[in-house]
């Protein structure tokens, strides 16, 4: 990007430093990964870089680790409640946050600041606070150990995401569209599904693979409400490097980490999406 040429000297010196500030924050945020993906095929047993791997030796890399992934019985138990556990609570979350945003954004809902803190305080309140609640009500009303026990803990953990992503489509919804499709004879269940869900479809989505990844990567309250039955992929990480230390846990972080890169790369498309729709941006 080139500097309009009426630029000061302070100003120019201002301008390359910050970049060079947000070059360093972004190596310091990315490091951790820059390290973990390559010892995911280290071919020992180790946390390190041999120097077979450090010359670019082929016999110090393998994917023996994947393959134990793969195959090994535990893991392929923890993603599959991992999948199953965040695809239901991503479905209770979505239609509960979805349901909550259109409520709020409604100009006359009393005591909507309030409403909002309440949707939203699971992000707030640190998790073990979270967890040891839910552990002791879950103990009173039987579903300690359970997978309802489990789904609705992450789907309290993942409204937040949605209702914030589906408010923030709403803002500048234009409710004179419902208003005209009602003056055309519409019904609300048509109008709703024909007019106010594809406007709100990319947030809608968003908050649900926020919600998603949420659930998906949450170990806290995991811990508290589960039996070892409904182990998750970080449960199972956490043991592995509490009991038994192995590379698989990082050849698992790194599947994480492009899942999660996946993800992210969706959420920018369908939030580009909405701005398109909503005429922010030029299509």
């Amino acid at each position: 990007m080139a500097l309009p040429p009426y630029t000061t000297t302070l100003e120019r010196v201002w301008f390359y430093t910050f970049r060079i500030i947000c070059g360093l924050i972004f190596f310091f945020l990315i490091a951790p990964l820059v390290v973990i993906v390559p010892l995911s095929f280290n071919s020992v047993p180790y946390f390190t870089f041999t120097p077979e791997m450090l010359s670019l030796d082929p016999a110090g890399y393998s994917l023996r680790w994947y393959t134990d992934f793969f195959t090994n019985l535990n893991w392929q138990g923890a993603v599959k409640n991992s999948v199953i556990i965040a695809f239901f609570a991503t479905i209770f979350a979505t239609a509960l946050g979805t349901l909550a945003a259109l409520g709020l954004s409604r100009a006359h809902m009393p005591f909507r600041t309030t409403i909002m803190g309440l949707l939203i305080s699971p992000m707030i309140v640190p998790l073990i606070i979270s967890a040891a609640g839910m552990y002791f009500f879950y103990s009173k009303v039987g579903l300690q150990g359970s997978y309802l026990g489990v789904i609705l803990a992450h789907t309290a953990l993942g409204t937040p995401f949605v209702v914030i992503t589906v408010t923030a489509t709403l803002v500048g919804f234009d409710h004179s569209l419902t208003r005209a499709a009602s003056s055309l004879g519409s019904s609300p269940a048509r109008t709703f599904f024909k007019v106010i869900v594809p406007i709100i479809l990319p947030g809608v989505i968003s908050g649900a693979l926020f919600a998603f990844v949420t659930s998906f990567d949450e170990v806290v309250v995991i811990l508290f409400v589960a039996s070892y039955e409904q182990r998750t992929i970080p449960w199972q990480m956490f043991s592995g490097i509490r009991e038994q230390i192995s590379p698989t846990i990082l050849a698992v972080a790194t599947i994480l980490v492009c899942v999660s890169i996946l993800l992210l790369v969706a959420t920018e498309m369908l939030r580009r999406r909405g701005e398109r729709l909503r005429g922010l941006t030029p299509a």
